[in-house]
């Protein structure tokens, strides 16, 4: 594979500037490319084959110049770049710089964000399950930045309460589970059976399914 160079994306971004009316120009002082137009701000854009942190750092640099300051990429292929090419004009659009693309195979440039003052947008949907979830969950029964692990919600807690109580008591009517544990939602938890641990033996009557018992002495310990 023919390793591409950053020198690459210069001369299409620089075309695709001068057919706006600016004039051109490569290295000067610490920014990759600055492109003037009469009396308005000037352009700064640094070019990277790729998305990298020091990327984002050396454009934050150039904010101190002009309040125009783009990062331009090497546009990839496939569901990977697209997938990164999201998270990064996220972090564009939140650091206030411009985000350019440039397929290098037809030299074809494409301004994906423009430089602008960046006011993050609440969602109260999200903070309410998020402060619903904080609220419901018993104790602190993750580690902070764990990966690759089952993470311990407050919905497995309350279906743990329902396993441990048909674990001691047997089959029992959702209703009376509910009572006893204090999960509301018993019934409809169990009916659902998004973990595989129950299974309904007559109408309204659940127990524990072979897998249910299997992994309740693990999920209760790590639950506590």
């Amino acid at each position: 594979m023919t390793r591409i160079l950053e020198t690459e994306l210069y001369a299409p971004v620089k075309t695709f500037l001068e057919g706006q009316g600016y004039e051109v120009k490569a290295e000067v002082g610490a920014a990759d490319l600055v492109a003037c137009r009469g009396d308005e701000e000037p352009v700064i854009v640094e070019l990277k084959t790729g998305f990298t942190l020091s990327l984002f750092h050396q454009a934050i640099d150039r904010q101190a110049i002009t309040d125009l300051v783009y990062v331009a990429v090497a546009r990839g292929k496939g569901k990977r770049f697209l997938g990164a090419l999201k998270s990064n004009l996220k972090l564009a659009r939140r650091l206030g710089l411009g985000l350019i693309t440039v397929r290098l195979p037809d030299g074809h440039v494409e301004v994906h964000h423009d430089p602008a003052p960046f006011t993050p947008r609440k969602s109260k949907p999200r903070k309410t399950r998020m402060l619903r979830e904080f609220a419901r969950r018993v104790g602190d029964p993750n580690t902070g930045g764990s990966t690759r692990v089952t993470l311990v919600t407050a919905y497995r807690q309350d279906a743990i309460r329902c396993a441990e109580h048909l674990a001691e008591s047997g089959p029992s009517r959702g209703a009376d589970v509910a009572k006893a544990t204090g999960v509301v939602r018993a019934t409809r938890m169990m009916a659902d059976d998004h973990y595989g641990w129950f299974e309904r033996l007559e109408r309204g009557v659940y127990g524990l399914t072979p897998k249910g018992r299997e992994a309740l002495p693990e999920i209760s310990a790590k639950s506590g």
